[in-house]
């Protein structure tokens, strides 16, 4: 290549059936322009020949748009049956020519597979059975790591517990109080409209009573806790598992089940009780100012009528409740998250699936 810029052209030179093009001046992309149209246009008039060969004595600067033109040729001739010989076009033209040849094209067209019902119900089949048994595994080797805790063969690191302990249990009072609060609004406010019309606006303490203890509250702290910390439990033990943090667990002998999920499980089954208790304390007083400002029950009458309503055995099969949907919820979360992929979008993918199992 010469650094002298003069003007690109070329001259096309046949003889019997053998075609010479010889290139002279700077062919980059910004010197040959229309010349290299022309240059196509030429050829392609002149595809009788059986051989193409180049000449480049004359020819100066070039770039990678005069290796496109090349190569545009060299294509269009061979499809057309004419013998290209490459020997006189420079070195790094010939290297790039061979190298561009040398990786074969992507097959762009995705071929669409034909998968018939059975072997599809068999690989659902195969997949759940799969699933089924990782479960069986989690869950026993938790057993094992359990029985080891209570005989004191294991360790529970007092100082993580009690942050697992402060993130999933006061750091969620606020939206725990607030739903709870709503919810006793929403339950007084219908209870009261409608019981108003018989007469028996008393009842509303019974309806809120009975709902929230019985059932709700802890079908409701339980919704919460799924979305709000089996998600987080998923995410942070994903993490660990795309990070290769559990591998190096396993290295030194330490059980990812008694150093991961153990706490967070223990924490969770003694947070969602308490925090039950407190959203069936919280509904009540929004049913009660409900009940106190839109009908003519008093705070005594609400009171009383409350607790000969809600008995102790109604507020502790709440509490039951929540223990059990605590544990499904730290178990769920910590499952997803030991079982992560370890690819970028395999933390997300977990965390949805925590919550949908939860």
């Amino acid at each position: 290549m010469t650094a002298d810029k003069h003007q690109a052209d070329f001259e096309i030179k046949s003889e019997k059936g053998h075609r010479v093009l010889s290139f002279s001046g700077d062919w980059t992309l910004g010197t040959f322009g229309k010349r290299g149209r022309e240059l196509r246009a030429a050829i392609l008039e002149q595809a009788s020949e059986a051989k193409l060969s180049f000449d480049c004595t004359d020819l100066g600067a070039w770039d990678t748009s005069f290796l496109a033109l090349v190569a545009g040729l060299i294509q269009s001739m061979e499809s057309n049956g004419v013998e290209v010989r490459r020997d006189s076009l420079p070195s790094g033209v010939g290297a790039l020519l061979k190298l561009s040849e040398a990786v074969p094209e992507a097959d762009l067209k995705q071929k669409k597979a034909t998968i018939d019902w059975f072997t599809s119900v068999g690989e659902r089949s195969i997949a759940a059975w799969a699933g089924v048994q990782r479960y069986l595994v989690f869950i026993g080797q938790m057993l094992i790591d359990t029985l080891k805790l209570c005989l004191g063969k294991g360790t529970l690191r007092a100082r993580e517990f009690l942050v697992l302990f402060q993130a999933a249990g006061p750091q969620a009072v606020p939206i725990v109080a607030l739903l709870a609060f709503l919810t006793g609004l929403i339950i007084a406010f219908i209870g009261v409209i409608q019981l108003h019309k018989l007469g028996a606006d008393i009842y509303v303490a019974d309806l809120v009573g009975l709902v929230m203890t019985r059932e709700l509250a802890a079908v409701m702290t339980g919704i919460i806790m799924a979305g709000r910390t089996g998600a987080a439990y998923a995410a942070q033990i994903g993490s660990m598992r795309v990070n290769e943090e559990i591998d190096a667990l396993e290295s030194f002998s330490i059980s990812p089940m008694q150093f991961l999920v153990l706490p967070r499980v223990l924490a969770l089954i003694i947070v969602m009780p308490l925090l039950t208790a407190l959203a069936n304390v919280i509904s009540i007083l929004g049913g009660m100012l409900v009940a106190v400002s839109i009908s003519e029950v008093s705070v005594s009458q609400y009171h009383h009528q409350l607790l000969a309503a809600v008995s102790l055995s109604d507020v502790v099969t709440g509490l039951f409740k929540s223990t059990v949907f605590g544990l499904i919820i730290a178990l769920s979360g910590c499952f997803r998250g030991l079982y992560c992929g370890k690819d970028a979008a395999a933390v997300g993918r977990a965390t949805t699936s925590a919550v949908v199992t939860a």
